[in-house]
């Protein structure tokens, strides 16, 4: 993806956000050069990844497969393996409208993910097999919001506005907006996007960038680059 691109997609993600009253916090808009002058005062936003996330997978196709992210908190493993502390994330993410996120699972991360406002938000969803694979033939069950729903393997799962869908580790889903763009809620148990993200198909998490232009702000696959 161009910079420039992923700097338009920004400011067009922020106005989004905003219409529907939501805030982002201030470090959002620090300035690459205000980030690395605050990388020991601010530590914990570049070790537990907080920030811009823009990515089409590596594909170079972001309208038909891509995803909008924004991590506002993220906890540590290390208090995972303990049963205690910081043991939760939260995102705010936008699909576009017929824009694909792709078939996966996270080995470890349990999420809950809210449509927000906008279109409906759907999942395509399938239980995993012995292995960790899809499983082809198995029922998927899945609270929506505290009520159990049951598809059959592949099924289609439609939330509406205020709408929202427990996915434990495991469970493979990919995503869409349906009608019109979709901000999304994502709160979730500690999330590394580097490590936890098994997809279907052999492609990356994150984008290949080319540098046309100076970042508007750095994304989270930029901070070793930009700040190591």
């Amino acid at each position: 993806m161009k910079r420039s691109a992923i700097n338009d997609i920004i400011r067009e993600a922020d106005a989004f956000i905003r219409s529907f009253g939501y805030i982002m916090p201030p470090f959002a808009y620090w300035s690459p050069e205000e980030m690395k002058a605050r990388q020991v005062d601010s530590s914990a936003i570049f070790t537990s990844r907080l920030g811009w996330d823009i990515t089409d997978y590596g594909q170079g196709k972001f309208d038909d497969l891509g995803l909008f992210l924004f991590t506002v908190r993220n906890g540590r493993y290390e208090d995972m393996k303990k049963g205690m502390g910081m043991l939760y994330a939260e995102k705010i993410m936008i699909s576009r409208k017929e824009q694909m996120s792709p078939m996966h699972r996270h080995n470890i991360k349990a999420e809950d993910i809210i449509n927000r406002g906008g279109g409906k938000l759907v999942l395509e969803l399938f239980m995993h097999d012995r292995d960790g694979g899809i499983d082809p033939k198995a029922e998927v069950s899945v609270p929506v919001d505290g009520t159990i729903h049951r598809l059959p393997a592949g099924g289609l799962l439609k939330l509406d506005p205020g709408q929202s869908v427990t996915l434990l580790p495991g469970v493979w889903h990919a995503f869409w907006a349906e009608g019109k763009d979709v901000l999304i809620g994502e709160v979730s148990t500690v999330n590394d996007d580097r490590t936890d993200n098994v997809f279907r198909e052999p492609i990356g998490r994150f984008a290949d960038i080319e540098e046309d232009t100076q970042p508007l702000h750095l994304l989270v696959a930029d901070y070793d680059k930009w700040l190591g």
